[in-house]
């Protein structure tokens, strides 16, 4: 009997019918838009994204004939975003997106009421004792979103009952409880990470500034959390009895769907952005890497936090704004891009003739944090072609990554052996190659990559049922292809990956200096 599995990304919900063997039934995907502001905000509206949740489900759920076999629902999402709520669990605001600036200690300065909003050297010290990650300066954290919202939007704040990361907003809206739990409030920078089953610290609390009133009841994230509401169950065709499982963040659903909270071996999520996860037993920062690790769905386990930035964001930016644009130059869009791109890097060796691609669009985050970084091309030449040019954007990521899996390595202290790609991006097998080529490591790529976070999530709750073994999980991870690195290439990319990082560090200094005038 099947589990329906949500994933809400930043721009795209999918959703899909998991059987307990890890064979999709049924997938569906809708769009959610992103109202970008010229303050550097972020929004999207809450109940567009849940009605896109709705659609997307209704799509799974067209290839299931007999709808009250679905045992319950799960769902994993973007998360450093926030979505005020009422008691019933409808938005009363905007959701404010994990890429929404406004929350900086800076920027909240200058709002009544926000000059104690910084954290003087001691209170920041024991941020980082208590739970891992101080208050971020960019204010990409969860706790900035809701002090914003508090100082910039007091109507809000004053109608709010909860604040809620997006997967708990939706659980909210399937189950009629505002919930959280340690792994999906992790970016509220409000519990304490010490003991993987503890809460809200009071000293954190208070220094927050949101009052602990608007905070969601922390439940365990191992057991269902209820029933779906009777209306929801009526609108989507499923019994009053589906449960409806804790839920938990992008992250830590691609952990579990790359089999990654075990073994000796890590997952790249290339999505949007991009991620390296793997797991420690233990609870700890590396600030000068931006290395955290962060609670597990799994008893007695934490997973490492590492988010490399813009991942597949840079392809689509590539290919969308610079080859396929419609503008002043004319119309040149295509349908097929991705089948282009395909065709287009066929003939081009790899290295790109030299070309290197700097992939930080918007800054970056592991293994140096910088925000006024950005991208571009470098070394450039007469002959250098689109075609170039589209390999190189692979290539970048891919150096990137690795420049973040060689830190993950020795903060996690044992070597990774391999690597399971997912995410839209591992759809691609040229990737899959380089990725390969690049790591020095086998890349296995899996089947329906882009559904490997729905099926993690479905993956825990087909455990916390207790008809799953954690160590059966990995069995129902398919893998669609295996990629080996080729040794002359591999020591070609060597070098370049050297050139890579003395880039970025000679750089910083210029990128500073052009961007000066920006909040990030």
């Amino acid at each position: 009997m099947p589990i329906l599995a949500i994933d809400l990304g930043t721009t795209n919900v999918k959703a899909a019918v998991v059987a307990r063997d890890g064979s999709l039934l049924g997938i569906g995907r809708r769009t959610v838009p992103t109202i970008h502001t010229p303050d550097n905000g972020a929004e999207q509206d809450p109940e567009l994204v849940w009605d896109a949740v709705l659609g997307a489900a209704d799509d799974a759920l067209a290839a299931i004939s007999d709808r009250s076999v679905i045992r319950g629902v799960a769902c994993a999402s973007q998360y450093s975003s926030i979505v005020p709520v009422g008691v019933d669990g409808r938005p009363v605001g905007n959701m404010v997106l994990w890429m929404d600036k406004r929350g900086s200690p800076e920027l909240l300065a200058r709002l009544p009421g926000g000059r104690g909003m910084k954290p003087n050297p001691w209170q920041m010290l024991r941020w980082l004792q208590i739970h891992g990650i101080p208050p971020l300066p960019s204010g990409a954290d969860s706790m900035a979103h809701m002090r914003f919202i508090k100082l910039a939007r007091p109507e809000v704040y004053e109608r709010t009952a909860a604040f809620l990361e997006p997967t708990d907003y939706v659980t909210a809206r399937l189950s009629g409880r505002l919930v959280t739990n340690m792994c999906s409030s992790f970016m509220f920078l409000l519990t304490d990470n010490r003991r993987s089953r503890s809460g809200y610290h009071p000293a954190l609390v208070k220094w927050s500034g949101v009052g602990e009133a608007k905070l969601p009841e922390l439940v365990p994230v191992d057991e269902p959390i209820g029933r779906l509401l009777p209306e929801v169950a009526e609108r989507l065709g499923l019994s009053r009895d589906t449960r409806v499982f804790p839920g938990i963040n992008d992250t830590q659903a691609g952990g579990i769907g790359a089999y990654a909270f075990s073994g000796d071996h890590a997952g790249i999520s290339i999505g949007t952005t991009a991620v390296c996860i793997t797991h420690v037993d233990f609870k700890k920062t590396d600030i000068i890497n931006s290395l955290v690790s962060m609670p597990c769905p799994i008893p007695d386990r934490y997973f490492v936090m590492a988010e490399a930035g813009i991942g597949g964001g840079a392809l689509e930016y590539f290919l969308e704004r610079l080859v396929f644009a419609t503008d002043e130059f004319g119309d040149h869009a295509l349908e097929e891009k991705f089948a282009a791109l395909e065709r287009a890097i066929a003939g081009i060796a790899p290295g790109s003739d030299g070309v290197l691609f700097l992939p930080w669009l918007t800054g970056s985050i592991t293994p140096a944090e910088d925000g006024k970084v950005r991208g571009g091309f470098l070394n450039l030449s007469l002959t250098t072609t689109r075609e170039h040019l589209a390999r190189a954007v692979l290539e970048g990521v891919a150096f990137n990554l690795r420049w973040v899996q060689d830190r993950v390595a020795r903060f996690s202290k044992r070597d990774i052996s391999r690597i399971k790609l997912y995410g839209g991006g591992a759809l691609s097998s040229a990737w899959a190659q380089i990725f390969a080529d690049v790591f020095k490591r086998p890349v296995e790529q899996l089947a329906d990559p882009e559904y490997a976070v729905s099926r993690g999530v479905a993956m825990l709750g087909f455990h916390q049922l207790g008809e799953l073994p954690l160590d059966q999980i990995e069995t129902r991870v398919p893998i669609a292809a295996t990629y080996e690195p080729r040794g002359g290439v591999s020591a070609l990319y060597d070098e370049m990956f050297t050139q890579f990082v003395r880039v970025f560090k000679r750089n910083r200094a210029v990128f500073r200096a052009l961007n000066a005038g920006s909040e990030s």
